[in-house]
């Protein structure tokens, strides 16, 4: 028998799915928790091996607190109002710089090292800028 490949759709979908629950701090076992199923489904959902049916499509995006259509909008879409860009967190992958930047950190192996680029970066964009201090006049002479 042959392994089947996953449907590109199934992969987006699930890759909606691990960035939706990555940035509400849900872990997977909490998601499969509250949708009925083992994490290991999970884990297969988000890979786009299983494909999901549409009443859990519908609790998952309940739990994460967005609706279904979201997981299956591209980043440049507005909400419904045709104004409002959607608050998902893909729409930080629209940019150049961002995806030239999750790239390259993509590429890094060591977990360590991987760990203290998130810390500065967040520690970075956290920082708030400092007024400039004031200048003493110099006396003229």
């Amino acid at each position: 028998m042959l392994a089947r490949t996953p449907d590109p759709l199934d992969v987006m979908v699930g890759a909606k799915i691990r960035i939706f629950r990555s940035h509400r701090g849900i872990s997977q076992t909490d998601l499969a928790r509250k949708i009925g199923v083992a994490f290991q489904q999970v884990q297969k959902y988000e890979k786009g091996t299983n494909r999901i049916g549409a009443s859990r499509l519908s609790r998952i995006a309940a739990v994460l607190g967005i609706s279904v259509g979201e997981l299956f909008e591209t980043p440049g879409e507005t909400a419904q109002d045709g104004k409002s860009p959607l608050k998902s967190p893909l729409r930080l992958l629209s940019g150049r710089d961002e995806l030239r930047v999750l790239t390259a950190y993509s590429r890094i192996a060591d977990q360590r090292l991987r760990r203290a680029i998130v810390e500065l970066v967040e520690s970075a964009a956290d920082r708030q800028p400092e007024p400039a201090p004031a200048r003493k006049r110099q006396p003229k002479g």
